[in-house]
């Protein structure tokens, strides 16, 4: 089984890390290979780049609601350390679609998918999900999906 280019590119940034003795960028990749290695295992595949897309758009979601409940406790440092992780992961993930592009997708799906009402939605997050997966925060898709078969 070969490693796919997003994993070797990862790879070869935590060996830059640990060379430049960058401490929190090598503890956020470390923390991103090691949840790509949990789904080796655990699910005995060798991940693709969509795959491993998926994983990296996970834990940046999860940051993202640490860092609403840190901040609603009033704890700004670690709100900082999750966003400094965010910016990390980032680094890994495609260019994030604009607003524009987004509605785009959603036009596009919506025709393909002929969605009138609520329980098309379904159907049209089956084709939005793969052109914007790690491309766009999935929460604003859905929005925006409701929003359009309201």
């Amino acid at each position: 089984m070969s490693e796919s280019p997003l994993k070797q590119e990862i790879t070869a940034a935590m060996k830059d890390a640990m060379r430049s003795k960058d401490k929190e960028r090598l503890g956020t990749i470390r923390l991103a290979l090691s949840e790509i290695k949990r789904i080796e295992v655990d699910e005995r595949i060798d991940p693709d780049d969509t795959r491993i897309l998926g994983i990296l758009d996970k834990m940046v979601k999860q940051r993202r609601e640490s860092i609403k409940q840190f901040e609603a406790g009033k704890r700004q440092e670690l709100a900082d350390v999750e966003q400094a992780e965010i910016l990390v992961l980032q680094d890994f993930m495609p260019k994030a679609l604009t607003d524009e592009e987004i509605e785009g997708i959603l036009s596009a799906a919506l025709a393909d998918s002929g969605a009138k009402t609520m329980q098309d939605m379904g159907k049209v997050m089956a084709l939005i999900k793969p052109q914007v997966l790690g491309k766009a925060d999935m929460g604003i898709v859905s929005q925006k999906i409701k929003a359009a078969l309201d």
